[in-house]
């Protein structure tokens, strides 16, 4: 019979699993609901303060997320095909808090049921564990483009701490 001690190990190395998976859902939920317009429910992964930022900008909380995906730039996307493929994230869990490592790419469509690459990123998402579950605080891609930028973020893959980058 299984001691206590065991049984302790167990629940907390299965709460670490739900964990882990719960956060593989919120970030496997990005493509698909930004792609599919569903712009209320993309923001909403987001705690209310949260941050997104990337190589053209900042939006800070989801009324600005949720505004940068009205904005032409990416409905112009959408309306012409595309798909936002994230890889599955490295994650770094530590209590109510977790760090998602991963790469992201986006793909348009190019006629003729061909897709082109259009922007391959690194990206870097801090997750907070709130009373509705694991929600974005902040995150962060970096193009792929040569810079030092994503490589650093990259080289984070096992810290907590925000990186400066």
């Amino acid at each position: 019979m299984p001691s206590a001690a065991s049984n302790d190990d167990l629940a907390k190395r299965l709460a670490l699993v739900e964990d882990q998976l719960a956060i593989y859902q919120l970030v496997s939920s990005i493509g698909p609901l930004v792609d599919s317009n569903s712009l209320r429910e993309a923001a909403e992964l987001w705690t209310e303060d949260g941050t997104f930022e990337n190589d053209r900008g900042a939006w800070h909380g989801r009324d600005e997320i949720r505004g940068m995906l009205e904005e032409t730039p990416h409905q112009s996307l959408v309306g012409g095909g595309v798909g936002h493929v994230l890889s599955l994230p490295q994650v770094v869990l530590d209590g109510d808090t977790a760090v998602a490592t991963l790469y992201g790419s986006v793909f348009r469509y190019s006629g003729d049921g061909r897709f082109t690459v259009f922007r391959v990123l690194a990206s870097r998402l801090e997750c907070i564990r709130t009373a509705d579950g694991w929600q974005i605080s902040r995150r962060t891609n970096q193009l792929l483009d040569g810079s030092p930028k994503a490589p650093q973020l990259l080289a984070g893959l096992r810290e907590a701490a925000v990186l400066d980058v």
